[in-house]
């Protein structure tokens, strides 16, 4: 290559260059008191806007804030120009125009401003994936640090549909607490009409290492499981679980979360959300007239009545914190568990594995909520994105024809029964759907674990609703020693998996979804279990214990499990009780008392340490989050904490300067 290669031949209009231009015509609508009384900024804003194109004479209608994951270049017609990294994020530019067209047809000035997101699937089993949960705070933070830069703002539109990108989008929206703020979620992928969903085609790679798939039928699946060009995965992941909390939160309209990408009613939601945040300001309804404790603790008892994904204990908390409110705590999660029948059928728990564009023609989130406010479950006094109560909304929707549209619709193009993907709580209990999770402790796990119970399979669970494994440990240091050992054959029916040093210290909390998916896919996949102080995907399922506290690298129990230890795992799935012990070696069993004795007497797994390739922007982000109360807070900032152990950090680092100087 040479620079002339570089530069091509030269063409006289590259030299046809302008210094200088006529610059827009007409006036800025400035008056004596703007020039007088606000600050430059404003008024330069003004001018900057009309270098922009925007008529002058306009620029002081309502100035209107989209914040956006947007990702990729698409040509009009849909023709990809360049990739997103995920559908999560693709399309979303479709909403923001119809959005953008209400606020300008209404006067306003609408401004967009984005920070894309990473996907979890295009990341699994790589370096990307130490940086996916860390994202979330950074773009948080950069989701906020622009909403602050446009000082004249009066509400803010966000756009989001992905497992990281979307709990961002909620942390930022939840901060600002004196602005009107609304959601849109961005939606779900269609699937296939004959062909895998997401969840299952990241598996292909296992399957077709231990035979179980040929390698022309692993090309054919991984090239038609999306369907669409748009939205989040098919199932109830993270993905799906942040847009049904969205809406729970009241932060998103009714029915909105995972409407089908690229359909019309999908679209106009864009439209629809415009005007609400129009309406919201021209009453002077904000953010924290709607995020409040009543509205947090609605959004969990969706969690619960969706079977959503554990990834929610990590966000969920963060939300709460952002809007200044009391974060909910593992007794909360249990005990809003304990009470909240689990009514959606959906990938990846079933019984059916409904895909989630079903889910939203049976009526999403507010079909849901007509049955648990049967039950008294849900707050309706609260404030939501309407500007109306939840109990008004519901109301609308009960008798709306957009329900019975929807509903129709799902048995017209697929035969099947609204009332089979969104049960009644007496249909759910018939077909042995059981609440979402459960919190097991014990000597390996003394802050406590997480494991999505209602996943378990039900082959595996004892006549009494108990799930029991006793098993010797094959103890890994890494994901990627973990995955090579399940494609060569190495893990048997029968088997405990330990994953140790994955937490925030070691990986960033890495999502483990290659382990579980290939679990979930294996004939004897059932019969493994999987403990880990790593996350898992929320479209996970099976055994699979992760979130364990303390970390392994901070000091934690697991950190000292061997191989061959034998761990005992209960969990009660109708209780939502559990424990996880290590109860000796098979030649000298120990009670759990005696086992916590020697696991403390243990030194470390000599073979755990941080992953070599952990970025130092992680390495930071752990550290912060550690002293802001690690995982089970959430991984938030809490600033105070942080600057507090700094502070006496200097203060320690001082004393020991003038110590040695003292000795010098």
């Amino acid at each position: 290559m040479s620079i002339d290669s570089i530069y091509g031949e030269d063409h006289d209009n590259l030299y046809e260059i302008n210094t200088h231009a006529e610059g827009p015509k007409g006036k800025l609508p400035v008056t004596p008191e703007i020039l007088k009384e606000r600050p430059s900024g404003d008024i330069f804003g003004m001018t900057l806007n009309a270098g922009m194109g925007w008529d002058p004479a306009k620029l002081l209608g309502k100035q209107v804030l989209m914040l956006s994951t947007l990702g990729g270049i698409r040509n009009d017609d849909g023709t990809p120009v360049a990739m997103g990294l995920h559908t999560g994020h693709y399309e979303i530019g479709v909403q923001m125009n119809k959005a953008a067209a209400v606020i300008k047809e209404a006067g306003g000035v609408p401004y967009a401003g984005h920070v894309s997101d990473p996907c979890d699937g295009r990341t699994q089993g790589t370096t990307g994936m130490f940086d996916s949960l860390p994202y979330r705070n950074d773009a948080a933070i950069v989701f906020r640090r622009l909403y602050r830069s446009l000082p004249t703002a009066e509400a803010v539109i966000g756009l989001a549909a992905c497992d990281k990108g979307l709990p961002a989008m909620m942390m930022a929206l939840a901060s600002m607490h004196d602005v009107p703020t609304i959601l849109i979620p961005g939606g779900s992928t269609l699937q296939a009409k004959e062909g895998e969903d997401n969840g299952t085609v990241q598996t292909i790679g296992a399957r077709f290492s231990r035979g179980e798939l040929s390698l022309e039928q692993a090309a054919i699946e991984g090239c038609r499981a999306c369907a669409s060009a748009g939205g989040g995965c098919q199932f109830l992941g993270t993905a799906g679980t942040s847009q049904v909390i969205s809406e729970g939160l009241g932060l998103a309209l009714p029915h909105t979360a995972l409407a089908p990408s690229s359909t019309s009613i999908w679209a106009e939601i864009g439209t629809q959300a415009a005007k609400a945040v129009l309406e919201l300001e021209a009453q002077g309804i904000t953010t924290k007239d709607i995020l409040t404790d009543k509205a947090i603790e609605n959004a969990m008892v969706i969690h619960a009545a969706f079977g959503g994904s554990t990834n929610l204990l990590l966000h969920m908390p963060a939300i709460a914190h952002a809007a200044g409110l009391p974060i909910p705590t593992v007794e909360d999660w249990a005990r809003i568990n304990s009470k909240v029948p689990r009514l959606v059928s959906v990938l990846p728990m079933g019984p059916v594995n409904h895909p989630t564009s079903r889910v939203f023609l049976a009526g999403g989130v507010p079909e849901v909520m007509l049955h648990l406010r049967k039950l008294g479950l849900l707050h309706e006094d609260v404030l939501t994105a309407t500007g109306k109560t939840l109990k008004e909304n519901l109301d609308w929707w009960e008798t709306s024809e957009r329900r019975r549209k929807c509903r129709e619709r799902l048995v017209e193009i697929d035969g099947v029964q609204p009332d089979d993907v969104i049960m009644s709580p007496e249909q759910a209990k018939e077909r042995g759907m059981t609440s979402t999770v459960t919190f097991p402790i014990g000597n390996i796990a003394p802050e406590g674990s997480v494991v999505k119970s209602t996943a378990i399979d039900p082959s595996v669970i004892g006549e009494d609703g108990v799930f029991r494994h006793t098993g010797q440990a094959k103890v890994f240091t890494s994901e990627k020693a973990a995955i090579k050992a399940i494609k060569v054959g190495d893990i048997e029916a029968g088997d405990i998996m330990v994953v140790l040093g994955a937490g925030p210290m070691g990986t960033g909390m890495e999502e483990t979804y290659q382990l579980t998916s290939a679990l979930k896919h294996l004939p004897f996949g059932k019969r493994v279990s999987l403990i880990t102080d790593a996350r898992f995907s929320g479209v996970s399922t099976g055994a699979c214990f992760g979130h364990v506290g303390p970390e392994a690298l901070a000091g934690g129990p697991l950190g000292k499990v061997r191989d061959g230890d034998v761990i005992e795992i209960i969990v009660d799935c109708l209780n939502l009780e559990g424990s996880i012990n290590f109860i000796g070696t098979k030649d000298t069993p120990l009670t759990w008392d005696e086992g916590a004795k020697v696991l403390e007497a243990r030194d470390p797994n000599p073979g755990m340490q941080p992953d070599e390739d952990l970025p130092d922007d992680t390495r930071l982000w752990a550290g912060l989050q550690s002293v802001s109360g690690g995982t089970w807070k959430g991984c938030i900032y809490d600033v105070d904490a942080i600057l507090e152990v700094l502070e006496a950090g200097k203060k320690a680092l001082a004393k020991e300067k003038e110590k040695d100087l003292v000795t010098n």
